[in-house]
């Protein structure tokens, strides 16, 4: 196949451009400086995409940050904007591709303790993440590009080797790998009208924790390629979810560290600021079923956490 990756330079773009040109495929890709094609040139993103089978977008800013005015700004941004250049870009192409996979979140959906969201029966949640995610949808969605089939991969935590796992290895190894405890916590009026504030649910580290293995990103992607009847939403996401608890537990049991002190919201906060990142991405109950993939036939090759995790770490 004649393969397209955007926003290839990750974690997860690098694995799957490892993975198509280890398969033979031909790999363009497109990026802040290529080296096929660049954001910005659009004429040049058009001869890239012209004739491809496949189109895989992946761009858009790591949430692994602060959410200050200017990161929020930046994460809407390189999101719409990638998203909307490679829309014109295939809608001026005489050959477009037959299939654009882009990259959405399962974070789209409400905070979850009662029940699996589902693509059929999910919903939407609010805040600044959830409008973040709606607005990037709809960019990809809302134009009309009749000869390209489109497919938003609603990711759910991603394992494998980078990304989450080795600061939670980490933590793991100095018997700190309990579970994240969720509480009370301030919130300025800045913070609350922006929609960036977490409010406290989940209690003993209840929250879900829905994942996906890196392997099976990669399959679900040659599924849905194989699969020409699935379009829309889809929910990338293992059929077994955990929770806080399970998650740590697990991987304490795998890496065979006996104890595990459980971090309370106060220190998660403050260790967020320290470290530039939010306590939503720890906090927020995040579960989620792949209602479609399991219809439609997928079979996932880590269904389970604890084979999961023993591959990415042995």
């Amino acid at each position: 196949m004649r393969v397209v990756l955007a926003g290839a330079s990750g974690f997860i773009g690098q694995y799957l451009y490892d993975r198509f040109t280890a398969d033979g495929h031909t790999v363009a890709r497109i990026g802040r400086s290529g080296p096929d094609a660049a954001w910005g040139e659009t004429a040049a993103i058009t001869e890239v995409v012209n004739g491809a089978d496949v189109v895989v977008n992946l761009a858009g800013k790591s949430v692994n940050c602060r959410y200050t005015a200017r990161n929020r700004a930046e994460l809407l941004r390189s999101r719409l904007d990638t998203t909307a250049e490679l829309a014109a870009a295939i809608a001026a192409a005489p050959q477009p591709p037959r299939l654009w996979l882009n990259s959405s979140t399962a974070t789209i959906y409400r905070h979850a303790e009662d029940r699996a969201q589902t693509e059929s029966a999910g919903e939407i949640g609010s805040g600044f993440s959830v409008g973040v995610a709606t607005a990037w949808e709809r960019a990809f969605f809302d134009p009309v590009l009749p000869m390209t089939r489109r497919v938003a991969l609603r990711m759910a935590i991603v394992l494998g080797d980078g990304s989450v796992m080795p600061p939670l290895v980490r933590l793991a190894r100095v018997g700190l790998g309990g579970a994240q405890l969720d509480g009370r916590w301030f919130a300025t009026a800045s913070r609350r009208a922006a929609g960036t504030v977490h409010e406290f649910r989940a209690r003993g580290g209840r929250q879900r924790f829905s994942w996906i293995h890196i392997a099976d990103v990669w399959g679900a992607i040659q599924f849905l390629i194989d699969h020409p009847e699935i379009e829309g939403a889809v929910n990338l996401s293992s059929p077994t979810p955990t929770d806080s608890r399970g998650f740590m537990r697990m991987l304490r049991r795998v890496l065979r560290v006996p104890i595990g002190i459980p971090t309370p919201r106060f220190v998660l906060e403050l260790g967020s600021i320290a470290i530039r990142t939010e306590t939503e991405l720890v906090l927020k109950s995040r579960w989620v079923a792949p209602e479609r993939l399991l219809e439609s036939g997928y079979r996932f090759e880590y269904p389970e956490l604890e084979p999961a995790l023993r591959q990415i770490l042995r």
